[in-house]
Parts: structure tokens; C-alpha cells; sequence
């Protein structure tokens, strides 16, 4: 693609700029609601980052945790209008914002960025997954989640239906998961997410 060779999404992603914008945030503190404007990319420089949902009832549910190094909340560049989680700083926080317009500019012509981008969903989707069937204890146990649907999964962890499809079949192939009677998830798995 144009420019990838010369282009160093690291660097990128250090640096603030137009529609970049670097944020600090304390343990505890709010990043943003559910119901907000889905109207930026958040990029996780230093420390870790809980999403969760709260039902209707008013119960939450811990949908993943990231850390250094993530993108989270692309769902935006797909036509999200709003944020389908809440998200709060478990640790001191460094983010970058990077707003959607200049996303999409960087995405159209650095494939190196959608590679990182690509790679963050997908180990995104692992750690639900672990998470979902507690699989994160014993690298051979295997653990069937309640029924849940690929539409589920892409709402929980801020991507689209279309990703995590992909990464299904990946995992399906790779042997982590398999469809015997239902979702079943390995803990092997674990790899994926212990890979950084």
C-alpha cells in the first residue's frame, strides 16, 4: 500500500498530533459510559482498562480487560453510534484518542495499523472467551459457555460480527475452540493471550 514501507505505526501511535490526543487517567476513574458517542479509537499506552456491561436490572458484567499496547471502541469506524460498554481505568492510565476521522485516514493507506488494530481484537476476543468459561486456570481444561451468539461476543468486546468470525474459524482451525454440542473452549487458548 502507499507509504507502508516508510511508515512506523509505533511511532504513530506515540506521538500526539491533529485528531490525537494523549489522556491521562487515576485507578478508578470513569473513560466513558455506556450510552456515550462512540466517536474516537482508544489506544492503551500504559496500564490496564476494564469494560463491562450493565443490564437492564442494573447488574454489571466484566467483559474483558486490556492492557498496554490494545485498541478498544473501534466499533466506531464501522458506524457505531454509541458505546455498547462502559470502561474505567483499573491502574493509572496513559490513552491515546485518536478521533474517527483520523482513523479512518491512517487505516485507508497503513496497513501496518490495521494489522496492530486486527491483532488487538483478536486477542481481545480470546480473553472473553477465557473469561466467559473461566478457562484461564488449567492450560487442558475445557469449559462449554452458556449459548452465545458471534453478534454477543462482537457487542461485548467492541468489534464487529465480521471479526470475530474470522477469528472463530482461526480458533476453530487452531484447535482452541470446537462446536461439540456447543461452544467449547480450551485452555489452551491461553497461548494466544500469554503471546505478547
Amino acid at each position: 500500500m502507499t507509504h507502508a514501507d516508510s511508515f512506523d505505526p509505533k511511532a504513530f501511535l506515540r506521538t500526539i498530533g491533529a485528531g490525537r490526543t494523549v489522556v491521562k487517567y487515576r485507578k478508578n476513574d470513569k473513560v466513558f459510559s455506556q450510552g456515550d458517542s462512540a466517536d474516537s479509537v482508544l489506544h492503551i499506552q500504559k496500564g490496564h482498562v476494564k469494560l463491562a456491561v450493565v443490564s437492564g436490572r442494573g447488574k454489571e458484567a466484566v467483559v474483558a480487560i486490556l492492557s498496554a499496547n490494545d485498541f478498544f471502541r473501534e466499533t466506531c469506524l464501522a458506524g457505531q453510534p454509541l458505546r455498547r460498554a462502559s470502561a474505567s481505568a483499573l491502574t493509572e492510565c496513559i490513552l491515546l484518542k485518536i478521533e474517527k476521522p483520523t482513523m479512518i485516514r491512517m487505516l485507508q493507506v497503513q496497513e501496518q495499523l490495521i494489522d496492530q488494530l486486527f491483532n488487538s481484537s483478536e486477542k481481545r476476543l480470546a480473553r472473553a472467551l477465557l473469561l466467559l468459561t473461566r478457562s484461564d486456570k488449567e492450560e487442558k481444561a475445557e469449559h462449554i459457555t452458556p449459548r452465545i451468539t458471534q453478534e454477543m461476543l462482537a457487542e461485548m468486546i467492541g468489534t464487529t460480527r465480521e471479526t470475530v468470525n474470522h477469528f472463530m474459524n482461526k480458533f476453530k482451525k487452531l484447535g482452541f475452540i470446537d462446536y461439540d454440542g456447543g461452544l467449547k473452549v480450551h485452555g489452551s487458548l491461553r497461548s494466544l493471550v500469554l503471546n505478547e
